[in-house]
């Protein structure tokens, strides 16, 4: 292995840092050694992907759809307002004798 000269400054709580340097002493390797480990052993699983994706997709289509429903909602309440606005300024004779 080459002999390391680079740095990479990572920031945790104390508490990370205890279980950090705790878990480096149990497997007897520096924190280093485990940082380098851990990052070059780190994949994140294609099917956690997938399965986040997914959900994201099904989220993004409910709010679609909710969006879509409250857009009809908005048109016929403006509908009914407009009905209401123009009957209120038709003649008072015209609103009188409406069937």
């Amino acid at each position: 292995m080459n002999a390391a000269i680079e740095r990479i400054v990572v920031q945790v709580t104390t508490q990370e840092k205890r279980a950090i340097v705790a878990k480096a002493k149990k497997l007897d390797m520096t924190v280093s050694e485990l940082m380098r480990s851990g990052a070059q052993a780190y994949l994140p699983a294609d099917a956690d992907l997938v399965a986040l994706a997914e959900a994201a997709q099904a989220s993004a289509r409910r709010s679609m759809a909710a969006m879509d429903d409250a857009f009809a909602r908005i048109a016929a309440s403006n509908a009914r307002i407009a009905a209401m606005e123009a009957a209120a300024k038709a003649p008072a004779s015209r609103r009188d004798h409406t069937p």
